[in-house]
């Protein structure tokens, strides 16, 4: 059993306090409640202290004091986890929320971001040198969370994951060490922070090879969802012969109202939302196949990346109930496609959705056992989620998750995205990393063998 914060004599928590730059905040603390609020509202954790790092120094005083004091430790960066990983009950939180900077070098393309930073205020440092790096949809989601457990969104056919554009980490270790991975240094480290999540240590620091993206033409595209059946057919064969360049990825969902128009809001669709990042003057050319589906909606033009990756953030702030379920598919045959036409007709609330992201392209392109993320074979990560911002919804978005997942499974590769499930059990991990799973374990048993990090979708040390 783990030390409780509160089991701790407060001549401890003096000293340490006079060790750290950055706040200590207890429960006992008017900002407590507010600080322990995360992206999903449905996560309700009590822990015994928040560290509110700003520096390197302060999360390795942190880790000394979490392992020298035996306490249950958890790393929140941006919070977006769904299962609510960067907290724990009684426990100690670092926070890296004020470890922010992301430096752009324009010469080698490449930006260093610091381990509290969210996706949007990357965007909007590399946006004016004509620069993205390769993240995922919502630009409020953590840097850290989205990259160590894979990263998958709009430039993933044309650039890879965020992994795979992953050059360097600063990271502090179980033992408080500080070390910088990368090809060169600490290469086994290097490769299970490539999509073995915060199993391995704290990083403070990413850099990340940047691309040339400055405008993308992009949007969403709406069927009824009666068409899903022939859309989904259709779009199977499509996407995986596009062009790198062309991206999209398709949902069931409701429309919840504004922007889109009246007539529209509350109804159940078919949906994809693409991304293209070739010449604008081949726009009619290359998204002619799907004019020729009759979309009854759609809202396809050249906006800035950065607009693009900012389309859901309005609909899905911070604080709403979140169920999440997740598989891997290779086809969307009848059978699937029948499935995903039952429960797309009876989303429960309008901002409750299924996504399928396509791993065609670049990110197909990488050895299976290059990087953790060994599901490069499949041709979709999916997800369903229960969304909504009334907790009284919470089981019945939580119901129908599960029931449309259940009924999926059975045509699933197996194992999840780990980005997208919930706190589901050592097998589901195990089935997710595949081949890689035991190397993961004896690297874990090499720099963290007594699973100080496990507050995560947790690799268990190899004894």
């Amino acid at each position: 059993m783990s030390t409780k914060i509160n089991e701790l004599d407060s001549s401890v928590l003096d000293a340490f306090a006079s060790q750290i730059r950055g706040e200590l905040i207890f429960p006992k603390d008017e900002k407590y409640n507010e600080t322990r609020k995360v992206y999903n509202a449905m996560i309700d954790k009590r822990p015994g202290l928040f560290v509110m790092c700003v520096d390197v120094a302060d999360v390795i005083y942190a880790v000394n004091f979490g392992r020298e004091h035996d306490l249950l430790v958890a790393v929140r960066g941006g919070g977006h986890n769904g299962g609510g990983l960067g907290l724990c009950n009684d426990g100690m939180v670092i926070d890296l929320s004020g470890i922010k900077f992301v430096h752009v070098d324009v010469e080698h393309s490449t930006v260093r971001v610091g381990g509290g930073n969210l996706w949007g205020e990357v965007d909007h440092a590399t946006h004016p040198f004509g620069l993205a790096v390769p993240a995922g949809i919502i630009s409020t989601t953590g840097v850290g969370g989205l990259t160590l457990g894979g990263g998958v969104g709009y430039l993933s056919r044309k650039y890879g994951l965020t992994i795979d554009n992953l050059l360097e980490a600063d990271m502090v270790l179980a033992d408080g060490s500080f070390v910088t991975v990368n090809a060169k240094q600490h290469t086994d480290l290097f490769w299970a922070i490539r999509g073995g999540g915060g199993n391995f240590g704290i990083v403070t620091s990413f850099k990340f090879q940047a691309h040339p993206v400055k405008n993308v033409i992009g949007g969403p595209t709406l069927w009824p969802i009666e068409k899903i059946d022939e859309v989904m057919e259709w779009y199977h064969s499509f996407i995986n012969e596009a062009p790198d360049e062309l991206n999209g990825f398709i949902a069931t969902m409701v429309i919840p109202g504004p922007p889109f128009p009246e007539a529209l809001h509350n109804k159940m669709f078919c949906g994809i939302v693409w991304s293209y990042l070739g010449d604008p003057k081949k726009q009619k050319e290359v998204f002619r196949p799907v004019m020729d589906m009759e979309p009854i909606f759609q809202h396809i033009g050249e906006m800035p990346y950065p607009s693009l990756q900012t389309l859901f953030d309005g609909m899905l702030p911070h604080g709403l109930q979140w169920y999440w379920r997740a598989d891997y598919f290779d086809e969307l045959g009848p059978e699937v496609r029948a499935k995903h036409l039952e429960f797309g007709s009876k989303i429960p609330t309008p901002l409750s959705q299924m996504h399928l992201y396509p791993i065609s392209g670049a990110a197909s392109r990488v050895g299976k056992q290059d990087t953790p993320w060994a599901n490069r074979d499949a041709k979709y990560a999916g997800v369903i989620v229960g969304v909504d911002p009334d907790p009284a919804n919470a089981q019945k978005i939580t119901d129908w998750c599960k029931q449309y997942w259940e009924a999926l499974h059975p045509y699933s590769m197996g194992g999840a995205y780990l980005n997208f499930i919930m706190d589901e059990g050592q097998e589901r991990i195990k089935a997710s990393y595949k081949v890689n799973y035991d190397r993961l374990t004896q690297i874990k048993g090499k720099y963290d063998p007594n699973n100080f990090f496990r507050v995560n979708q947790n690799i268990q040390p190899h004894k």
